[in-house]
């Protein structure tokens, strides 16, 4: 049975669990064996909307180890769209317009600069976190919005990359935990016009870069096998 580390890149309006399905089927016909006798497992969710470097866990002594890489950091390419808001963070929600004021470059940046450091964060209600046993998401989506819980988070950088309105594009390097799309919603909010995540692209967990990943497309049995990280 083969074990490693495998950087993928996650394809939009994909699941994670949609990759680590994919890969679990493709290993366990190549090696002639039952799907669920073989352990796969990632190390921490990237919704649909998002794509990006996904770290998937093969076999039983990798999968243990999804604790202790889910509390690496993280780097993301961000676009925030500002004058709406999204009733979930992202583009999948439902899109309500706030302003159309248009802030200037210097706004942009002081406000971008408030927000590195250590910070209160709320994750956003469309979100895995458990309230009382249940997923946060799933509360929201039958109607009950829970209270979620604040969170203390650590932004280590952002730089502005582009700021062409209605789009701010920057670069998060932030702790494990953090919700980015509670961070653009904040933004948008301290400027007053409202912000959304219109695009969200993760490039490095802790020293892992997606540079080093596959692709969905071209993925093989061979190619795991040559692409697989043993630590």
């Amino acid at each position: 049975m083969i074990e490693g580390l495998l950087l993928v890149n996650k394809p939009l309006d994909w699941t994670s669990f949609d990759v680590v399905n994919r890969l679990r089927g493709l290993i366990a016909q190549s090696i002639n064996v039952k799907s669920r006798s073989v352990k796969v497992g990632h190390s921490g969710t990237l919704d649909p909307f998002a794509s990006g470097l996904l770290i998937i866990l093969i076999g039983k002594n990798y999968t243990k180890k999804s604790a202790e890489l889910l509390k690496y950091d993280k780097t993301y390419q961000v676009v925030a769209r500002l004058g709406q808001k999204s009733s979930t963070g992202d583009t999948e929600g439902k899109i309500e317009d706030v302003s159309t004021i248009k802030p200037s470059l210097s706004q942009i940046k002081h406000t971008l600069s408030l927000f590195t450091g250590q910070l209160q964060q709320t994750p956003p209600v469309y979100s895995a976190i458990k309230i009382n046993g249940q997923r946060a998401y799933k509360l929201a989506r039958s109607g009950d919005i829970p209270q979620m819980p604040v969170k203390t988070v650590q932004i280590y950088q952002i730089e502005l990359q582009e700021y062409i309105y209605p789009t701010i594009n920057f670069l998060a390097r932030v702790s494990s935990g953090t919700y980015v799309r509670s961070l653009v919603s904040d933004i948008g909010d301290k400027l007053n016009v409202g912000a959304y995540t219109q695009e969200l692209r993760r490039t490095k967990i802790g020293q892992y870069d997606i540079k080093n990943a596959i692709e969905m497309e071209n993925i093989d049995f061979p190619t795991i096998c040559q692409n697989l990280i043993i630590l």
